[in-house]
């Protein structure tokens, strides 16, 4: 599979398409105002206790409170409230993490006011952008992600991935990163580890623990709330967790973020660089790669397959509904086995559209029915084929007897909205055109006010029914009339692109007349 990213840099932000096959299957926006980008950490205060909720709300500097559960503290909570007091009234270069003393473990079925009573300050990171009315969701489970590895401060816990399927390889990466860990840091080696080096990895942890360094001084004399360190831009973000063989193209238009991926590319994967080029020849980027065409035909309520079958996608607060309709062409002459390749067909672009539009939560799919309990297996197996390119935790469960698939999606971020449609011409997005009675007497006015300006020769066009109204009779039409009150030559033509109400004027060259 082949990959190509293209970013396009715009006045108020980055857009950035990824492409697999030249199709459009991610699209994110990051706009140069964003704050409480998911991963960033800041310094809060806690401003309320809701026992009964068993959660805290947190002022991290949004207009709205942050939300932080008790299930998200992380069993290491006391730990991160000590390390922030200590961290905030720290001299310079006197607090040394591998001298800190952890503290022990929270129980699981514990309070909130247990822990964060007298509403202190603490360390969060975002774990949820701000979604609709809610305010951004907190954890207290710090994780600084690398291109291998996963640096989690407060443990001692060594985890590898469990998409690495050889059981040789699995215990090699744990061995390595056993031996290199700092103290009082755990490490999730990412599936991206697999064949990698001792020295590769070494460097990927150094980087991290020199960003931890970085959040202990930025914590230093802070105030909350306050932000301590942001994530990585999206752009760099993506290249993290997707930069592999297949990935075969990076377009850039601007020149300042060419340069920062060169040389993030030179640093974690020197043998790629040449695949970054930079393209600014004032055509639109997403134009000259076909993106703006593919948004227009993706992001719209109706969504159409190749063989003429389609998609409407309907959401609400709670969930979203995606109903599947068959088309007009056939595989064979069984109507199952018809349903069977437009449900395949439809899953495909289902699992594309839930990465596209960044669609999280519960979402319900009705497919067409089928009858066989086999067909069903397969649907759902292929479903979940089709989703493992996707990042996001997700799950698919069977269908059910009514034909309905369910399927729920980690929600991260708001979901991705791009109006498609786009202002009626006729009636200028207002859903109201003007009276046709009226219409009769606006083109006259028109007529009159060009023969008093030297146009002695026009050409009318209209639709086709106003034309018919126009031109009724030989000698008693309105066109015959309008002739002869306005002393000029007056053609009238039909159009049929143009609106009920639609109408314009053209001179002898065939220039339209601008009013």
């Amino acid at each position: 599979m082949n990959k190509e990213l293209i970013i396009n840099t715009t006045p108020i932000g980055v857009e950035i398409a990824l492409l697999e096959d030249k199709k459009l299957v991610e699209l994110h926006n990051e706009k140069s105002d964003a704050n409480f980008g998911v991963g960033d950490l800041y310094l809060g205060k806690v401003k309320k206790l809701i026992p009964g909720l068993n959660a805290a709300f947190v002022d991290v500097g949004f207009e709205k409170d942050a939300f932080l559960h008790y299930t998200d503290l992380s069993p290491f909570a006391r730990s991160i409230l000590k390390f922030t007091q200590q961290a905030m009234a720290a001299n310079e270069n006197s607090f040394e993490f591998s001298n800190f003393q952890i503290e022990p473990e929270i129980i699981k079925s514990g309070k909130i006011n247990e822990v964060l009573n007298g509403k202190p300050n603490v360390l969060v990171q975002i774990l949820k952008e701000p979604i609709a009315a809610k305010g951004p969701r907190l954890s207290c489970e710090i994780s600084l992600p690398g291109r291998f590895i996963v640096l989690t401060p407060f443990n001692e816990i060594v985890a590898v991935s469990k998409k690495i399927h050889s059981g040789e390889e699995r215990k090699r990466l744990q061995k390595i990163v056993e031996s290199i860990r700092p103290k009082n840091f755990g490490v999730i080696v990412r599936t991206a580890a697999e064949g990698k080096s001792t020295a590769e990895l070494h460097q990927d942890l150094l980087e991290l623990t020199e960003t931890w360094k970085t959040i202990q001084n930025n914590i230093k004399g802070a105030v909350a709330p306050a932000k301590i360190l942001s994530e990585q831009n999206k752009t760099t973000s993506i290249l993290r967790d997707l930069l592999n063989e297949s990935f075969n193209k990076i377009v850039v238009n601007d020149k300042n973020i060419f340069n920062d991926i060169k040389s993030y590319i030179q640093r974690i994967a020197p043998d790629k660089t040449d695949i970054v080029n930079y393209v600014n020849n004032g055509t639109p980027l997403f134009d000259q790669f076909g993106i703006t065409k593919q948004v227009k035909g993706a992001f719209g309520k109706t969504v159409n397959l190749d063989s003429g079958a389609y998609l409407i996608i309907e959401h609400t607060e709670a969930l979203h509904v995606i109903d599947v309709n068959s088309g007009y062409k056939s595989v064979s002459n069984s109507q199952e086995e018809n349903a069977l390749q437009t449900n395949l067909e439809a899953a495909e672009e289902i699992a594309r559209q839930l990465r596209l539009r960044d669609i999280g939560g519960i979402i319900v799919v009705d497919f067409i029915d089928l009858k066989l309990p086999d067909n069903r297996k397969k649907l759902q197996e292929a479903m979940e084929e089709y989703l493992k390119a996707d990042r996001a935790k997700h799950a698919v469960l069977p269908i059910s007897k009514f034909g309905l698939m369910q399927i729920t999606r980690q929600r991260m971020r708001p979901e991705v909205n791009i109006n498609t449609s786009e202002n009626c011409p006729t009636c200028s997005g207002t859903g109201k055109v003007s009276s046709t009675l009226l219409l009769e007497d606006e083109i006259e006015k028109r007529i009159h006010y060009l023969s008093t300006h030297s146009h002695n020769y026009l050409n009318l066009f209209v639709h086709p029914i106003v034309h018919s109204h126009l031109t009724k009779g030989i000698f008693t039409s309105i066109v015959k009339k309008w002739r002869r009150k306005h002393k000029l030559k007056l053609t009238v033509k039909p159009n049929t692109s143009y609106g009920l109400v639609e109408f314009k004027f053209f001179d002898k060259n065939e220039e339209e007349i601008k009013f």
